[in-house]
């Protein structure tokens, strides 16, 4: 669905937009008019298009590329896990009590019955604040490292180990956000796995407090790292993989000749399969995480003990293969739609782009 030009410009802060020098010769961008391109084959910069002010570009990676790559982060995590909170809360409860929740579909019967259909959202809040801090974070230094890493190695190397780059790049910045998720995701579960514990973030948070103290809020810190860095590298580095393979194999036009509609459907489609991949690696630490958080004084030996080896690679798994396959394949999709809003091209495609000195 188009957006007009106003109401970008009304959904868009001004320094998201930085004025290149003038005098600049231009060349054509993804989601805008023609913009500044370098003046000599030696020069670094790139500019994207802001959506209104034609005379005003975002330079990529400049301070405001990565602000608005944070932005796009805050809204694709947030408001996604937001939306599959149901979901997420009949996977916690399968892996928490599985003689209670048996199934899919018991699952959901049971909580209809004991909450009401109001039960099903229980811990959105959390959830929203969580995963908004952490889609910051995330998508944020992905771009960051991605572009520092590709730096460090120089051209022809980014190029031939573009994936190493992903990898190194994604896990450097799940570590970050997963410190920044972890408070959140602590209260979360405890307010969706333990009826009449609390009714949401505002009493959840002082009663988790009070109970086992600040320290507390980071007892699953090694387990969410253990879930969400190998999730996140193989997000990210699955979705540049199946997206560069997307553009080459089954799209016979280059994608700097694609429609924005095309190359945000390629997006999401990468991220669909990447979702189902990262469901799998990371599913393990998922149970623990959930068995940490909701059992006071529990440790790793308990929740192996408890779950079973082969408990803990199963139970949930397709239920967060559906969850998390749709939730990666939107994340994409909102991420680069929001960069496509603010002038910027879409992900993947291509090796990352080192910077070329100077002369």
């Amino acid at each position: 669905m188009a957006v007009s030009d106003s109401s970008r410009n009304a959904l868009l802060p001004s320094f998201l937009y930085a004025a290149p020098a003038s005098g600049s010769p231009f060349h054509t961008g993804v989601g805008g008019p023609p913009v500044a391109a370098p003046s000599t084959a030696t020069e670094a910069a790139v500019w994207a298009a802001a959506p209104s002010e034609p005379g005003r570009r975002i330079e990529m990676y400049s301070p405001a590329f990565y602000a608005a790559c944070t932005a796009g982060g805050v809204a694709s995590c947030g408001l996604t896990h937001m939306a599959v909170t149901p979901l997420d809360l009949v996977k916690c409860n399968m892996q928490i009590n599985p003689a209670k929740y048996k199934s899919i579909s018991s699952g959901f019967g049971v909580l209809l019955k004991e909450q009401g259909a109001k039960g099903f959202f229980r811990g959105w809040v959390p959830t929203l604040l969580g995963y908004s801090a952490q889609g910051a974070c995330k998508f944020g230094f992905y771009e960051f490292f991605k572009k520092y890493y590709s730096d460090i190695a120089g051209p022809e190397y980014a190029a031939k180990y573009k994936t190493l780059i992903y990898l190194a790049g994604s896990a450097s910045a799940e570590v970050i956000a997963d410190t920044a998720l972890c408070p959140m995701e602590a209260v979360k579960v405890r307010v969706q796995t333990q009826p009449g514990f609390a009714r949401g973030l505002s009493d959840g948070l002082p009663k988790f407090v009070k109970s086992e103290g600040y320290s507390g809020l980071y007892k699953g810190i090694v387990p969410l790292w253990g879930r969400q860095i190998p999730y996140t590298m193989m997000k990210f580095a699955s979705f540049e993989t199946v997206v560069e393979m997307i553009y080459k194999n089954a799209i016979p036009a280059p994608k700097s000749e694609c429609s924005k509609n095309l190359q945000l459907g390629v997006s999401f489609a990468g991220g669909y399969i990447a979702g189902v991949f990262c469901a799998i690696v990371s599913h393990p630490a998922d149970n623990l995480v959930s068995f940490l958080n909701n059992a006071k004084g529990a440790t790793v030996g308990d929740a192996v003990k408890e779950i079973g080896l082969v408990g803990l690679f199963t139970r949930g798994l397709p239920l967060r293969i559906v969850m998390i396959g749709t939730l990666t394949g939107a994340q994409w999709g909102i991420y680069d739609a929001f960069k496509v809003m603010v002038g910027l091209p879409t992900t993947g495609g291509g090796a990352p782009t080192p910077a070329s000195s100077k002369a």
